[in-house]
């Protein structure tokens, strides 16, 4: 199983950047993904979820209203689409992928992206 994420960069305050998870060997329509954080000298956070059942979505207070989970079943990816973009979302993301269609049940993860806001 191999998640690929794509897509961070540098961008200034107030951007949007849009991050992309391919996953290879783990279907995400039927697995439990989510985008996870860290920042240096910061714990692992995380930031967004979506579920098998029903595509349900859940985010971290601190990124309510401007970033936005999504999946597309025919890629086999999932996204983070980050807007409004803050100095304090400046972290690796890494894409998360919990298999639940196959016991026993794995956890995958992603080498990471990284996201600097900066002026």
């Amino acid at each position: 199983v191999q998640l690929v994420e794509s897509g961070g960069g540098l961008v200034q305050p107030g951007g949007s950047l849009r991050l992309s998870c391919v996953a290879s060997e783990l279907t995400v329509s039927r697995s439990l993904m989510s985008w996870f954080r860290q920042a240096p000298g910061k714990e692992r956070e995380l930031v967004a979820t979506i579920t098998n059942i029903g595509g349900i979505t859940n985010y971290a207070d601190s990124v309510k209203g401007r970033f936005t989970i999504s999946r597309d079943n025919a890629k086999n990816t999932v996204y983070l689409q980050m807007n409004s973009l803050e100095p304090e979302d400046t972290a690796m993301y890494y894409c998360y992928g919990k298999r639940l269609y196959v016991f026993p049940f794995v956890d995958y993860w992603g080498q990471g992206t990284q996201v600097t806001v900066s002026s």
